[in-house]
């Protein structure tokens, strides 16, 4: 198979996956919607985060970032906390409700891929786990790569 062939019969396949996470996601009424789970992923992640790093992170400009911001902070799910190193700064901080959102959406993710697991080979399980980490890892890579300066 050649690499295009490859890319899209990966992508066509990994819609399986996808849908197993985002059905988890709605099977019980979920206060965020996918876009304010990723804010809260990126938050949970990178501590450090203001507004204008999340919106490059998303790919918007600064003011729908904030927006988005106001929304989670409006329900308690974030804060808005002065940088202790720069008090100039605002960092986006989850709150104890933002964290528990994202753990009981793992939780059921988690739940949901267990159910689709159970009915594969034990061979055909370990085999995606170590593709999905190749995967992973090389993703990572190329994210890292897009994101440094590129020189004139």
């Amino acid at each position: 198979m050649d690499r295009a062939n490859l890319a899209s019969s990966i992508e066509a396949a990994s819609e399986a996956l996808v849908s197993v996470l985002e059905a988890a996601r709605t099977r019980q009424e979920s206060p965020v919607s996918p876009t304010q789970v990723r804010v809260l992923s990126i938050i949970n992640v990178r501590p450090d985060t203001n507004v204008n790093r999340l919106a490059e992170l998303l790919d918007v400009v600064p003011s729908s970032a904030s927006r988005l911001c106001d929304r989670l902070e409006a329900v308690g799910l974030l804060r808005r906390a002065a940088d202790e190193r720069d008090r100039r700064e605002v960092r986006l901080v989850l709150t104890a409700a933002g964290a528990a959102v994202l753990r009981e959406l793992r939780e059921r993710r988690a739940q949901a891929v267990r159910s689709v697991l159970d009915r594969m080979p034990h061979r055909a399980q370990h085999d995606l786990l170590v593709a999905l980490l190749a995967f992973g890892h090389a993703s990572t890579q190329v994210q890292a790569e897009s994101a440094e300066p590129r020189s004139a």
